[in-house]
Formats: structure tokens, C-alpha cells, sequence
């Protein structure tokens, strides 16, 4: 399945810092092929069919209903986008699993449910299982008759999942593995049949293991009592003797940090595509209700405060929506080229920097959407009758999710690093240069963004002037400087979704679309200009010698006279016309 109409040429991990991206060269909504098209509907119409009508029921917490739920899915081939066809699945483009995860954002608690069984549930076996693991449960898993979970955090290692204490000693026999610990946090442990767990060979070598629910020794904990997402099975699972065959390893003994941390990134960005669908849902529901109700004789629509928010809302989801799917096209263009499951991991380990970024703009943005939604409803929005109450309270834990946003912002900045200092990106010149350079003044870009795309030529020089002055300034101690490495990352991530927006806009330009998308993108970037300047002055201020350079920041990022205030009013008007999102 092609996803799109264009080549889309892979690029480097971490390139977008360091040199002009073409607007040809990535992949946008609008071009997906129509097969993507059909995918993205199936989801819609599987939410709209089968869960909104029992939608109560499920956010009850219905066993017997969610794993129903979980076979519908698989019967409608939801379940196996990621599996290989050998075992049942579709095995298409990661493009697909996006558009699918964002569609079925609109699924409430189910949502949880159907991401913990198709992604950390299920790809941990698709990328590190044996043959004959694979085809034990793989073809069970597509279709639902076996529902998945994914064991590594536990009540004394959330982040640092490194630190388990879980344990597993080979017996005398030498045929199973005995395994002894707690897991906490477990979704769908409720009801699920298939057990990814982690932990440690003779308290040593951090290892996963594939562990049947009907193990004698397994058992589970009481239903936890969330803030949210109620209609999703949490549980601890304790193990307590539970005896694995050895053949249950899953990859190599001492590597289960490599599938780890390989799964939550493939999961970050998925959490950032069902991000953008719920931002779509609540944009929707923002329009709607500021043009029916009606104060001090007007619809509160035609209050700049409110057009202020619902302008803001389309501008911030359009820059994620298109950066996650350029970073998709990028991930699915590489894929092509990867035949062996180590080809494969190779290639999305080369955007580990995007995954980290993406997952804290998606969540963040979807928090910030999804208050404002409540706000402009007043005291109906504060009120369980109407659907924003709930989305508020599932939302909160997407930032706590696949790692939190405190630990993916300084893996963003690290992990850059790391990539520097192993030769795999050409960082350490381009910001020595960034540190006594001068800033870019002109460029070959369409007229109508030319400005934007100067500002975020600039934005990138700022953020290599400050990452470059904190790399040297502490050099090894740098992780010591937690503030500093997260400003570095907020830098790079809002140049990474401005210069995406920019770049779909231009693709837009001659469309029908082209004027309302120039006009998102350019809110976006100029809005992040000047939370550049302030993250840049901030980190500069606590860097030895930072504040000799702060006037070469201001270089960077001068005022830029755009009235941000008109743009989002114009592009509030555009989202009441389409009541909803604006490039719907």
C-alpha cells in the first residue's frame, strides 16, 4: 500500500536541526492514498457502530463487553495493522496505525483498551518473538481471541523501569524460569490472556517474558481507583512463583531493555496521533457550542477572548497533526528498505529523538485543547452531562504515559547528543557555527511563508546556540542540568512542529486549503518565536558565558511584528465555517 501519491525520502533522525527539509519530500494528510482513506474509515465507522451505542456500559468497566469489543476490532482487521501477514495482520504502514489510533481517540476508556492490545501488547511480539512464538499467539492476538498487556512498570520503578525488582531464576531443571515480583499499572489486566513481563535473570539481567494468564502463581490486584479513563482495566499483577518455560523468553536474555524502549517509542507516537483525533473531537464540540450560545445578546462566538482559543486550538493541532505525520512518512519510507526484524528496529530507532518531542506536544497540546474546549462551555462544561468533563479526566494521564513528559523532554535533548557524539549527526560544527554566525536574512521559499520560514531558520540557530553553549559549559554534567536540557527540548520542538506546519502549507498553497493552512502554520510559528525567546534567555541566563551571547539569541529572534491576535481571529472564523477542525 503506498501512502502516498509523492516519494517520501527518509531522513535522519534529528537532520530537521541542522538543514531545510523539502515540502515534496514529506508526507500530509492530504495526500494519503485512498486505501489509507478506506483504514481511517473503518476506525470511524467502528467507533461510531460499536462503541458509541454501548459507550455508558464501557466506561462502567465491562469486562465481557471491552473483550467483545477487542473481537469486533479484530474481526474488522484493526487489530493486525502492525502484524505480519503470515500470522493473519495487514502488515501495511505505520501511516495506517496512526490514522487508526487517531480515529479510535473518539473511543473514551476503550481507547486505552484497544492501544494497550494492538501496540505494547502486541509489537513487542511482532519485532522480538521467535517463529514459533510468533505463531502461537500472533494470529490469536489479530483477532481478539486472545487480548494483550504489557508488564514493566512496578510500585517502586515508574520511570526508572531499569530498576525492577522483579526476579527470575532458572530452575534446577533448567526448563522454566521462575519468576517473583509485582507489576503495577497494568492495563487491561482485567481480562487479558497474554502477559508481556519484565524482569530480572538472578536480580541481574533485565529480560521479558511471555506469561500465559492461566500460569498457577500469577494473580492480579484489586480495580484501581483512577481520576480517569475508568472504563479501562488497571491492575497489579503479582507473580509469586509463577514458573515460565525457558522457550517464553522473549529476545535475548539481559536485552529486554532493548524491546522496552523500542515498543514505548513506537507507542509515543501513537499517543501523539490519538492526541490530534481527540484535539479534532473537541475543536468540534469548541465551534459548535461558541456559535449556539448566546451572552449579552451575541453568540459568544464573536468574543475575541473565545476566537482567541478556538484559533489558537487549530493552529496547535494542525503543527502536531503535521508533524507526526511527516515523522510517519519518514518511519514508513525507511521501513520499506528493512527486511530482517533487526532492519526493521534499526530503522524506527532512528527517530528517537522525534518519538520523545512528538509525545510531549501531542499530549500537551490535547491538555491545553481540551481545557480551553471546557472553558469556552462555561459551568456546562464543568458538568458530567456534557462529554468535555469526561475528556478532561481521561486526558490527564497522556502526559504521564509512555514515559512521563518530564523524562521525554530530557531524552529528547540526550538522546540528541548521543547522537552527536557517535557521529550520526553533524550537530557539534552547526552550532559552533549557530554560536558566531549571523542570522539568516533571505532564502528560497514561497512568498506568503517567506517570513515564517526565515523565522524558523533562525529559531533553529537559537536552539543550537543554546544547546551548543550547555553542551560545553558542562560537557558530561550536562544531565545534571535538568532545567536546561528540558528548555533545549521545548526549543527543539516547536521549531520541529513550525517547520512542519510550514512545509504542509506550502504543499496547500494552490488548494482551497492553502490560505487557512498558511494561516495556521504561521500563528504556530511566530507564536513559538517568542516562547523561543523566552525558553533561550531563560537557559542562557544559568549557563556560564550564556549571558554574553544573549544578545545573538535577540539576533536570532528579534521581534517579528506579526499580529498574532488577528491571525487567530481569522482562523476562529474559518472553524466556524467548518464547525469543527479547520482543514477537516
Amino acid at each position: 500500500m503506498a501512502v502516498s501519491d509523492k516519494q517520501i525520502q527518509p531522513k535522519k533522525g534529528g537532520s530537521f536541526l541542522i538543514e531545510r527539509h523539502e515540502a515534496e519530500s514529506i508526507l500530509i494528510p492530504e495526500a494519503f492514498s485512498d486505501e489509507l482513506k478506506m483504514m481511517a474509515q473503518a476506525a470511524q465507522q467502528f467507533v461510531e457502530r460499536e462503541i458509541k451505542p454501548d459507550f455508558e456500559e464501557l466506561e462502567q468497566l465491562s469486562y465481557e463487553l471491552s473483550v467483545q469489543k477487542i473481537r469486533k476490532a479484530g474481526e474488522q482487521g484493526l487489530l493486525g495493522i502492525d502484524v505480519p501477514e503470515a500470522y493473519g495482520g495487514l502488515d501495511i504502514e505505520k501511516a495506517a496505525s496512526m490514522l487508526v489510533t487517531e480515529k479510535i481517540a473518539g473511543a473514551g476508556s476503550f481507547n486505552v483498551t484497544f492501544n494497550a492490545h494492538t501496540g505494547i501488547g502486541t509489537l513487542p511480539l511482532v519485532y522480538f518473538g521467535t517463529p514459533e512464538q510468533q505463531e502461537k499467539y500472533l494470529p490469536k492476538l489479530v483477532t481478539g481471541e486472545m487480548v494483550a498487556a504489557y508488564c514493566l512498570s512496578e510500585p517502586g520503578s515508574g520511570s526508572d523501569s531499569l530498576g525492577a525488582k522483579t526476579k527470575a531464576i532458572l530452575n534446577e531443571a533448567g526448563s522454566h524460569y521462575v519468576l517473583n515480583g509485582t507489576k503495577m499499572w497494568i492495563s487491561n489486566a482485567g481480562f487479558a490472556d497474554l502477559f508481556t513481563v519484565f524482569a530480572k535473570v538472578n536480580g541481574e539481567q533485565f529480560t521479558a517474558f511471555l506469561v500465559d494468564r492461566d500460569t498457577p502463581g500469577l494473580s492480579f490486584g484489586a480495580e484501581e481507583k483512577k481520576m480517569g479513563i475508568k472504563g479501562s482495566s488497571t491492575r497489579q499483577v503479582i507473580l509469586e512463583n509463577v514458573a515460565v518455560p525457558k522457550e517464553n523468553v522473549l529476545g535475548e536474555i539481559g536485552k529486554g531493555h532493548i524491546i522496552a524502549f523500542q515498543i514505548l517509542n513506537i507507542g509515543r507516537l501513537k499517543l501523539a496521533a490519538g492526541a490530534v483525533g481527540a484535539s479534532k473531537e473537541m475543536i468540534r464540540l469548541a465551534s459548535g457550542y461558541a456559535q449556539e450560545r448566546e451572552q449579552f445578546g451575541t453568540a459568544i462566538a464573536n468574543f475575541g477572548l473565545i476566537k482567541e482559543k478556538v484559533g489558537k486550538m487549530n493552529a496547535d493541532t494542525f503543527a502536531v497533526e503535521s508533524a507526526i505525520y511527516r515523522m510517519t512518512g519518514a518511519l514508513d519510507e525507511r521501513l520499506a528498505g528493512a527486511e530482517s526484524p533487526a532492519e526493521k528496529l534499526k530503522a524506527i530507532d532512528e527517530y528517537v529523538v522525534e518519538y520523545s518531542f512528538i509525545k510531549v506536544e501531542g499530549s500537551e497540546i490535547l491538555d491545553n485543547t481540551i481545557d480551553e474546549t471546557l472553558q469556552i462551555h462555561g459551568g456546562n462544561g464543568f458538568s458530567a452531562e456534557y462529554p468535555i468533563e469526561l475528556a478532561y479526566r481521561n486526558s490527564r494521564v497522556n502526559r504521564i504515559f509512555e514515559g512521563t513528559n518530564e523524562i521525554n523532554r530530557l531524552l529528547t535533548t540526550g538522546q540528541l547528543l548521543k547522537r552527536a557524539m557517535k557521529g550520526k549527526l553533524n550537530l557539534l560544527p552547526t552550532a559552533q557555527a549557530a554560536m558566531a554566525g549571523s542570522a539568516v536574512t533571505e532564502l528560497d521559499a514561497p512568498e506568503a511563508l517567506k517570513d515564517a520560514y526565515l523565522a524558523v531558520e533562525n529559531m533553529k540557530k537559537a536552539t543550537l546556540l543554546v544547546s551548543g553553549m550547555g553542551a560545553m559549559a558542562y560537557m558530561q554534567n550536562v544531565e545534571q542540568e535538568q532545567e536546561i536540557m528540558a528548555r533545549a527540548a521545548d526549543m527543539i520542538s516547536a521549531l520541529y512542529l513550525a517547520e512542519s506546519a510550514l512545509l504542509r502549507a506550502e504543499r496547500l498553497l494552490d488548494t482551497a486549503k492553502g490560505e487557512k493552512a498558511a494561516r495556521l502554520a504561521k500563528i504556530y510559528t511566530f507564536n513559538a518565536v517568542d516562547r523561543l525567546r523566552a525558553y533561550g534567555a531563560e537557559a542562557l541566563r544559568r549557563i556560564p558565558g550564556g549571558k554574553q551571547v544573549m544578545a545573538k539569541l535577540q539576533t536570532y529572534l528579534p521581534e517579528h511584528g506579526v499580529d498574532i491576535i488577528e491571525l487567530r481571529r481569522l482562523a476562529a472564523q474559518d472553524s466556524y465555517e467548518a464547525r469543527g477542525y479547520t482543514l477537516a
